[in-house]
């Protein structure tokens, strides 16, 4: 007996894993190589203060280390540290000479500089002279239009197909990566550009996947299969280190083109495996197919209808699901992106720990959706729990559970251990969000979920943008262990309400609205193929046979037009 043929759903989900780790690696590199593009300068003012958390014994260890730095660059503008200083002796910042990794670009070098320097374009070879405000727009400017294509991705994957609509998004926001490092040379706004392009094609590619989602995955399968896009949360695990060694080993311009390279790769391996349905996959098993579409039924349409706007818009299941997404993201992104800020400032550790922070609980956040995601699958298959429960279930643990987490966090004060432990629980149990709201949006309009997603992605990202501002406002000048506790409760009360609520009047039912009624035109089809004698009612025909003039001719209706509408109209009742 030959080997069993690997399913083609399983292969959909490694591409589709590896696919959201390439959506996701071409957003974070430049947070890794921003390090080393800008020039080097020591801030004074933040080196002699100290975080509230330290110890008298662990402050005098970080004077000891800023007294070293000075010496080590010797510089005599600024004195040495001791107990007392005078504020106004110390200028803003110092421009410190090169770093080990720039010394070694300026004696090799990326492909970049080589053709600047042969077309006689000059190059600080001691790096961009960016503020931090210039860095925060780099770095943020991919953010900025995201948002606007998510909608449109799903409107799009439906009329194209997702295969096209998720493999184009990640391919070619991978060859802009190319341009990256020819860009930071050339001029800052032509790179800001290039960023905000990059994200506006990007956001395409999320609600395509669920159009996907939609036409492959039964329904008891779908909280394992989406657990494929917590590939996102593995590449932001596996490509800090990666990106760290590349640069360490060459340049940073070689990260640029790793990411336009990989990207490049998998974009072929999506073009050759994957198909937008099991119907036109040339190499699927006919088992693996008549299973697949056995299992979607009459719930997945043959045909394109017209989005039902108004039905989709005016939904309390829909409005749950963009509400419980709105308070998952609000709590992914406050703590995913400001957690180096608070463990530097409160707990005054230094980057390569906080940068070991960004990374481990990606990794729990992935392992936790697969483990959470067989569950939620298991509960199903064996009956259970009904799939409105399962779904309340993964969003309970995803927003209720994770703000109880902050919570903790919040008042965990000077204790490092329980920050670090809270922090990467509360991020590693919103993997469960691939059981609860984000397998919800498939469950209930599974025709129209690329464009009920876009809707939830929309509402979800803006909450990246507002949750930066409030932090911003609250800690301006003022980082103390107080205000970021009113941070993460803010947070927590972002989650635990809107799982709340979504416990409550969320529900997971296929929705009326998800085909529109097909029975009224496979009957006109009927009627329009049919001879007008077959159409008279009853009344009529036996009026017509009492006064001798009804017709007597045979039925002309094909037989094999009468098993068709006959099947199809079946279809629609059981609908």
């Amino acid at each position: 007996m030959g080997k069993e043929k690997i399913k083609c759903r399983t292969i959909l989900w490694y591409l589709t894993f590896v696919g959201m780790a390439v959506n996701y690696m071409v957003r974070i590199n430049i947070n890794m190589t921003v390090v080393v593009m800008v020039k080097q300068r020591l801030n004074t003012k933040s080196a002699v203060e100290t975080a509230e958390c330290l110890t008298k014994d662990q402050i005098l260890l970080a004077e000891k280390k800023f007294n070293s730095t000075l010496d080590t660059f010797n510089n005599d503008v600024i004195p040495k540290i001791t107990g007392t200083y005078n504020e106004s002796e110390f200028p803003d910042t110092i421009l410190l000479p090169p770093t080990k990794m720039q010394k070694k670009e300026m004696t090799g070098g990326s492909i970049e500089k080589s053709l600047l320097r042969y077309f006689g374009f000059k190059i600080d070879e001691a790096g961009f002279d960016w503020n931090e405000y210039e860095q925060g727009l780099a770095l943020g400017s991919f953010y900025w239009l995201h948002w606007v294509t998510q909608v449109p991705g799903g409107i799009l994957s439906k009329k194209y197909g997702p295969k096209l609509v998720y493999g184009v998004a990640n391919f070619v926001s991978s060859l802009l990566c190319f341009l990256m490092p020819m860009a930071s040379y050339l001029s800052f706004d032509v790179l800001i550009f290039l960023r905000v392009f990059q994200g506006l094609i990007t956001g395409f590619a999320w609600p395509a996947m669920h159009t996907m989602v939609a036409s492959w995955i039964p329904p008891n399968e779908r909280s394992k299969f989406v657990s494929a896009y917590l590939g996102s949360s593995f590449g932001v695990f596996i490509n800090y280190p990666l990106f760290g060694a590349i640069i360490s080993s060459s340049c940073w311009e070689n990260v640029f083109h790793f990411c336009g390279i990989f990207g490049t790769v998998w974009y072929m391996a999506w073009c050759y495996f994957v198909y937008d349905t099991p119907a036109k996959h040339p190499r699927i098993a006919y088992d693996e197919r008549q299973y697949i579409e056995k299992s979607l039924g009459t719930t997945v349409q043959k045909k394109n209808y017209p989005t039902p706007w108004k039905e989709i818009l005016t939904s309390r299941i829909v409005w749950m699901i963009v509400i419980a997404q709105w308070g998952g993201i609000w709590g992914l992104f406050t703590l995913m992106t400001q957690a180096p800020t608070y463990f530097k400032y409160i707990h005054g550790w230094d980057i390569k720990m906080s940068g070991f922070l960004s990374g481990l609980p990606h990794l729990l956040r992935m392992l936790f959706a697969l483990l959470f995601s067989w569950l939620g699958d298991y509960l199903l298959r064996n009956e259970k729990m009904s799939r409105t429960n399962v779904r309340k279930f993964g969003t309970a643990v995803c927003t209720i559970v994770k703000g109880l987490f902050v919570v903790g966090l919040a008042y965990s004060g000077c204790n490092s251990l329980a920050a670090i432990v809270l922090l990467t629980l509360a991020v590693g149990v919103h993997g469960s969000v691939s059981t609860g709201p984000l397998a919800a949006v498939v469950d209930i309009a599974p025709n129209f979920a690329g464009v009920t997603l876009g809707i939830s992605g929309m509402v979800g990202v803006a909450s990246g943008f507002v949750s930066p501002i409030v932090v911003g406002l609250l800690t301006l000048n003022n980082q103390t262990a107080k205000q970021w506790e009113y941070v993460f409760l803010i947070t927590a009360g972002m989650l635990i309400i809107s799982g709340v609520l979504y416990c409550l009047f969320a529900d997971s039912k296929l929705q009326s609205w998800n085909s529109p009624a097909e029975k009224p035109d496979v009957e006109m089809e009927y009627l329009n193929n049919t001879p007008k004698n077959v159409l008279k009612n009853d009344d009529t025909k036996k009026e017509e046979a009492l006064n001798g003039t009804e017709p007597k001719q045979t039925l002309a209706v094909p037989i094999l037009l009468i098993e068709e509408v006959a099947d199809r109209i079946s279809d629609s009742d059981e609908q």
